[in-house]
């Protein structure tokens, strides 16, 4: 495989094709369906795929065929797949849905509004995950157009990956015959550590979302005349989070939350801490004085990867400041969010932590936990040998230094479904999210040159699988 010819043909495709039509899809505000729940009769989802559609059509791709895939009452599938030599399959995956705006943005910035500053595209979903059918499709159409072979590639793009993936198992169930046994899987949805490698993401974090309610009384009493009578409820939220987590050091503390890391993944992130040192917290936007919980950057990097963290992310109960009255309010509610270690079941977390709360509840208060999402982690299968050396050689061709190892705080909730599906497929998991790229948050961004490298890359990798001994 001829480099050159393959950086070249990458990067004037992304020039002149790519980039306009991800600017295009950045304009459209298709949010995920647990965030618009209007989403069909909306239609910004069907824009954003009828805008790939045609991107992907006007590519003229030797060989591609594409699918649209419709399941009642589910957000649609993409499907991609051009034929290659032999009987194998490599599938490949990205998502087209959004996470909500989350604002306030930068002066001159907005969720739906593409801006390019510099070697930057800002706007909501271009990194997470937009890009991704675009470079997928490149990679291998770079392969096609040079005569380089390759195994059979499916592409898959969900349209509902920000909303925990509920269609996908359905769309995986009725495809499973037309999938066949992928013996390598690439996700381009991940992050890096810096812009300047490639990056393989060796674990995801799995995640529990619940509610956890505590009630005191039927309705709100004046706070003077019940204070020192009635138990308030936000006492009692506080002292159950405290049975979760010490307020101190945010150590999770029932051991049944935590695992044992493994030796290899303890390795890795030793070589990751070095690479990146104090970038590891320096990406986040700390206030004046405000510090990381860890000056090590290990240990940084151990508890967001292999460590359960909690964050309230929500809360009912509370008026706004604004109408906030002395009342003793008669119920507080938090909307919980566990990361979870990559290896431990999250179901059987959703029972530990409702019984961490419920059990003896103080005051005899009313205390419910709903853990209504659940979401198991994933950590990789052990490399092959072809498989590390070919992500070396991509890394030292596209971006001139070699390839690196980490952990994701994320969950994907596709790779855990893939790893139990196809538990002998190699797996290449990957992305473009790197130090302020902020997905989810205001101000997210594409770095072009990461995009257009990792495109590069993963033209390689579908070479080299093609050429691995068997």
């Amino acid at each position: 495989m001829d480099s050159r010819q393959i950086a070249d043909f990458v990067e004037e495709r992304w020039a002149s094709s790519v980039l306009p039509a991800l600017e295009r899809y950045v304009a459209i505000p298709n949010q995920s369906p647990a965030f618009d729940p209007e989403w069909a009769s909306n239609g910004h989802m069907e824009r954003a795929l009828e805008l790939c559609v045609d991107w992907v059509h006007g590519e003229r791709v030797p060989n591609l065929t594409l699918e649209v895939h419709r399941l009642p009452g589910r957000t649609p599938l993409l499907w991609l797949e051009v034929p290659g030599q032999g009987d194998d399959t490599v599938l490949l995956y990205g998502h087209i849905d959004k996470q909500p705006p989350m604002e306030p943005w930068a002066e001159g910035l907005g969720p739906w509004k593409p801006v390019r500053r510099g070697d930057r595209l800002y706007g909501r979903g271009a990194a997470d995950d937009g890009y991704a059918l675009f470079a997928a499709t490149l990679a291998v159409a770079a392969l096609e157009r040079n005569r380089i072979p390759h195994a059979r590639c499916v592409v898959l793009v969900e349209a509902c990956e920000e909303s925990g993936s509920p269609d996908l198992p359905a769309y995986l169930e009725t495809l499973r015959e037309k999938i066949g046994r992928p013996s390598l899987v690439v996700c381009l949805d991940s992050g890096c550590g810096d812009y300047e490698r490639l990056w393989v993401t060796t674990s995801l974090r799995g995640l529990l979302n619940g509610t956890l309610r505590v009630r005191v009384l039927d309705e709100g009493v004046h706070s003077g005349g019940a204070g020192g009578i009635v138990p308030s409820s936000f006492r009692i939220a506080r002292e159950l989070l405290s049975r979760l987590e010490d307020s101190r050091t945010g150590e999770i503390l029932p051991t049944e939350l935590h695992v044992e890391v493994p030796d290899s993944r303890r390795r890795q992130l030793v070589e990751a801490a070095a690479i990146l040192g104090e970038t590891v917290h320096r990406e986040y936007p700390f206030r004046p004085g405000v510090r990381p919980v860890h000056d090590d950057p290990r240990e940084l990097l151990l508890g967001r990867t292999w460590k359960p963290q909690l964050e309230i992310i929500g809360a009912g109960g509370l008026p706004p400041l604004h109408s906030a009255g002395n009342v003793l309010r008669p119920e507080t509610a938090l909307r919980v969010s566990l990361r979870l270690p990559p290896t431990l079941d999250a179901k059987q977390a959703r029972d530990v932590v409702r019984r961490t709360f419920e059990t003896d509840p103080p005051y005899g208060a009313e205390v419910s936990f709903d853990g209504d999402q659940v979401a198991d982690g994933w950590n990789a299968p052990d490399e092959e040998a072809w498989l590390g050396e070919s992500l070396q050689r991509a890394s030292q061709e596209f971006f001139g230094r070699p390839a690196a190892y980490i952990g994701e705080g994320g969950t994907i909730p596709f790779m855990a479904m893939l790893g139990r599906a196809y538990p002998r497929a190699q797996f290449v998991i990957t992305g473009v999210l790197g130090p302020r790229s902020n997905a989810h948050g205001p101000n997210e961004f594409l770095h072009l040159p990461t995009a257009r490298r990792l495109t590069a890359c993963v033209a390689r990798i579908l070479a080299d699988h093609a050429a691995r001994p068997r």
